[in-house]
């Protein structure tokens, strides 16, 4: 069993000026994300209004398949239009690791 996690920390855009605003830019992120099947959530930057960081999660059988869903999930974040993807951290674990 493989867990992976990915960290991307954002830039949000210029004309969003309260966390209200940040939210309507955020939650949609994350509602695309967990299409993919993949655990998500805004982790950091919880209190600034052009900075956002969401991690996601999953789990797989196989090193390579937790990496395909990262790898597709990365794509997903660098791909919209209104984020800017500063940058992104990948984190692979396996149940044997110590």
């Amino acid at each position: 069993m493989f867990v992976g996690a990915l960290v991307c920390d954002l830039l949000l855009p210029p004309e969003v000026g309260s966390l209200k605003g940040k939210r309507s830019v955020v939650r949609p992120l994350l509602a695309d994300l967990r299409r993919l099947e993949v655990a998500v959530a805004e982790t950091g930057s919880l209190d600034l209004h052009r900075r956002a960081e969401v991690s996601v999660a999953v789990v797989a059988a196989t090193a390579d398949r937790c990496r395909e869903v990262l790898a597709r999930c990365e794509r997903l974040v660098a791909d919209r239009p209104e984020v800017q993807l500063l940058s992104a951290h990948e984190l692979l674990r396996s149940d044997t690791d110590e």
